[in-house]
């Protein structure tokens, strides 16, 4: 029993393999580390402030661009539609499953949503 743990107490305070650092590293590699870092992280924020200016503002205002072309585009062929038809929309046909509304909701029976412009407006129902 005696060698028993002599063995578990020699083997305990044995070495086990190499330590991740070294005992001789001194001030200077940490300061060395230090500037390195910061060095990194000024490149890399300086390359992240660049594409966000060089890329992503001008893919914005292309994008924006673009929107408000298509948007033209849907409002010209919506006043097309009001002069064939006597300056309104032709009327919505009523079909069963359109606009169903068993309840209404505690605000009315139009959505949240609800756009005079675009919605059928179902409180006239």
């Amino acid at each position: 029993m005696f060698t028993r743990t002599a063995v578990r107490v020699v083997a305990r305070a044995a070495p086990r393999g190499t330590r991740a650092a070294s005992v001789d590293a001194g001030a200077s590699d940490y300061f060395a580390k230090r500037d390195a870092i910061r060095a990194h992280a000024a490149e890399t924020t300086q390359l992240w402030r660049r594409i966000s200016f060089f890329v992503c503002v001008p893919a914005t205002i292309v994008c924006a661009l673009w929107v408000r072309n298509v948007e033209a585009e849907h409002a010209e062929h919506v006043e097309h539609i009001k002069a064939e038809h006597d300056g309104h929309l032709p009327e919505i046909p009523q079909y069963e499953y359109m606009n169903r509304r068993l309840k209404p909701y505690p605000w009315g029976m139009n959505s949240l949503f609800y756009n005079p412009h675009v919605n059928k407006d179902l409180e006239q129902e």
